[in-house]
């Protein structure tokens, strides 16, 4: 899985611009969380590009950037949690889970 950075709230236009012909992964994480790291883990493991259809996956360092994370919350009306995914497509957050909810199988439903 190669992930994109999200280390400035500003990508956050550039983001939801590219939702509008690709659907975008934003996934939030928690360096001192083990369950953070397991959702991670889970998510790494079980991607596969051609499953994925052309979406693009972004890695929110939270406790580095708590900002964007309530940018993210404020923009997508969706409440912040650790770990957390969100399925950006055409502007719109159209699936979000956390901790260990986040399923890739859901997620794939939902492209």
């Amino acid at each position: 899985m190669d992930w994109n950075k999200l280390n400035d709230v500003q990508q956050l236009d550039s983001i939801i611009e590219a939702s509008a012909s690709h659907p975008i992964l934003l996934f939030k994480h928690s360096t001192r969380c083990s369950v953070s790291s397991t959702a991670l883990n889970r998510l790494e493991r079980s991607w596969k590009e051609d499953e994925v259809k052309n979406t693009v996956p972004y890695y929110l360092d939270l406790i580095s950037h708590r900002d964007i994370s309530q940018e993210i919350a404020s923009r997508f009306g969706v409440e912040h949690q650790s770990p957390q995914a969100l399925l950006i497509k055409e502007g719109k957050c159209i699936y979000y889970a956390s901790h260990f909810d986040i399923q890739y199988q859901e997620i794939l439903k939902h492209l």
